[in-house]
Parts: structure tokens; sequence; C-alpha cells
């Protein structure tokens, strides 16, 4: 290494430790006191929300399916993230330094990637299964098998822990990074072939799995809806007088523009808080660390909001799941009434005129 090389590895080195020397916090109380209550609350909402799915899943059985398979397996990583991740980056966020030891530091980094890897895997899986049962429900059964669907579950934990705890516990991911960093600081580098290879396989190969797969049934969702349109525009003409089938296909047609308004949601929210930290992740090597560590939290914690939304994204825009959670929130299924076996997608009234037909 020439001289100039080892010039700029001092500034480097110099630079990071002049933002990274001391534990002394740069916030005053107030501050403090305010993050820490905002901070816990986003942390509280991503145990509580993803618990009740937890729950929910577990004891319905109406909601014991493939695809919630995906989701309960989703909701566990991300409950995970809320419990054993997020309170001690939340420590480090605001107090500026790490109190508990650099083997605990590389521990805490490792469940960082490994759940939050876990948690995109899952949104991938989800939306490969919504893939086949909307653009090939003929074939959907044989596909997504309960050993397929257990398989599936244990590649989305068993690929994130292989490309965090190895490299972490090893420093592997910090091999040609000449960088010493303080005892009471604990901060994520990676050199640049870290940086892209953990990326690709953490967020940038599960993203283009989702779009692929939420393009193609946005579109059958859309065929769908014009044959619909197409189909009720006959009947107008010919059989008006059957208005209960005129009905049933409106709600079709309403079905299929919310779902597609759905995917929209949970892909563009899904984006919006990763797309961020995995950006910075690539290019922070190749700029030599210059990302200050304030940019760092925000979109890390950007990351963390995801976990905490899934509950309310793939949960509460389901009628079944929202029923589920009310009857937790409100000890319901204490009653002899909300048995395991109850039906959770119809209203009170709906599940009422269906007892009177009976």
């Amino acid at each position: 290494m020439d001289n100039r090389s080892l010039g700029l590895l001092e500034d480097v080195n110099a630079t990071l430790q002049d933002g990274l020397h001391s534990c002394n916090t740069l916030r005053n109380q107030a501050s403090r006191i305010f993050l820490y209550a905002f901070l816990s609350v986003g942390i509280i909402c991503t145990v509580v929300g993803n618990f009740l799915v937890v729950l929910s899943i577990a004891y319905f059985k109406q909601l014991q399916s493939p695809t919630n398979s995906f989701v309960m397996s989703l909701a566990v990583a991300d409950c995970l993230v809320g419990l054993i991740v997020m309170p001690y980056s939340m420590i480090r966020t605001v107090e500026g330094c790490w109190f508990f030891g650099m083997v605990f530091c590389r521990l805490h980094s490792s469940l960082d990637v490994m759940l939050c890897t876990a948690s995109i895997f899952h949104l991938s899986c989800i939306a490969f299964d919504r893939y086949y049962a909307v653009c090939n429900p003929l074939v959907y059964s044989l596909k997504m098998s309960q050993s397929r669907v257990a398989l599936l579950i244990v590649v989305c934990w068993a690929v994130p822990m292989l490309i965090s705890f190895g490299p972490i516990m090893l420093n592997l991911h910090i091999a040609g990074v000449n960088i010493l960093l303080p005892e009471d600081v604990c901060v994520f580098l990676v050199n640049r072939i870290y940086a892209v290879m953990a990326s690709l396989v953490a967020f940038y190969l599960p993203m283009a799995t989702m779009l692929v797969a939420y393009w193609k049934i946005f579109k059958a969702a859309k065929r769908q809806a014009m044959q619909i349109s197409a189909m009720e525009s006959q009947m107008a003409a010919g059989v008006g007088k059957d208005s209960s089938k005129k009905q049933r296909h409106r709600n079709a047609m309403r079905r299929e523009k919310k779902a597609a308004k759905t995917l929209g949601i949970i892909m563009g929210v899904f984006l919006l808080f990763w797309m961020p930290f995995f950006t910075v992740n690539i290019v922070d090597p190749f700029i030599d660390y210059s990302t200050e560590v304030v940019i760092w939290d925000i979109f890390l914690w950007l990351g963390y909001i995801n976990s905490s939304l899934n509950p309310f994204l793939y949960g509460f825009f389901n009628r079944s799941f929202r029923r589920a959670f009310l009857m937790f929130i409100g000890c319901r299924v204490c009653l002899h009434r909300s048995s395991p076996g109850m039906e959770l997608s119809h209203t009170k009234k709906e599940a009422n005129d269906r007892e009177d037909k009976r």
C-alpha cells in the first residue's frame, strides 16, 4: 500500500472516529424522552400487531390456509424483530453509543440481518403464493401443497441465517475493512463484496419476485374485471330482470379492484420503507463509509416500521382477520360461541341471516 492509500485510510479512520469516539449523547433530555416514547410505541405496535396475527391463525380454523402459513411465519419474524432487535437499536439510536459489548454487537447485527431478511423472504413467498392462486388456480393445490409450503418456510428462515450469522460472527463481512471502531460503538460496517451480495439476496431478488408476481396478478385482475364488465353489459341488455346475478357480478368486480389496489399498497409500502436502506447499504462501501450515522438510523428505522405495518397490510385489509383481531382485543374468544371453527368472513348480520335461513 502506497503513502497516498495510507493517508486516505487514515483520513477515513479519523472521520469515522471523530463522530463515534464518545458515548456522550448530543441530544438533550427532552429530545431523548420524546425519541424513547416514539420508538417504544413503534416497538409495542410491532409486537402486539404481529402477536395478534399469530394468535388468530393458530386459534381460528378458517384462517389456517397455505397463504396464512406464510403470513403466520412472517408475523413470527416481525414479532421477533420487535422483541429482540428493535429495543437495543432504540437505545443505540437515542444514546448514540453501545452499552452491551462487542460480542453482543455482532450477535445483535446477526439477528437484525437474519430477521429482517426472513421478513422480506416471507413477503416474496406470499406474492408467489398469490400468483398461483390468481393466475394458475387449477394447479394451485399441487404447487402449494403442505409439504411445499413447509419447505418454502424453511428456506425463508435458513437462507437469512446463512447470510447473517456465518459471515458476521466470523467477521467475514468486514474482511479487508481496516477501520477500527471504539468498543462502545456498534456500527454495521461491511466490505463491498458482502454489501452487494447480501443486498441482492436479502432485498433485490425478493423485490424482483414480488414485482413480477404482483404485476401478473394485477393484469389477471384487470382482465377478470373487463370480463365481468362485458358480462354485466350483456345481462343488462338481455336479462335485465335478473338483478341478483347483476349484483353478484358488480360485487365481484369491486373485489377485483380492491385486490389490485391492496397489492399496489403492499408493494408501494415495501419499496418505500426498505429501498433507502439497501441502496445506502450498497453505496456506502464505495464512498469510503462517508454516510452519516443519522442517515443510517433513519433508513434502518424505516425498515423496522415495515415490520410493524405488515399486520395492517396483510391482516386489517381482510375481513376475517379484522373480526379475529377484534375478538381477541375484546376478549370475546372466551365466550362459548367464539369457537375455533366459527365463521369469520361474514358480518354479524350476515351470520344471523344465514342462521334464520336454516
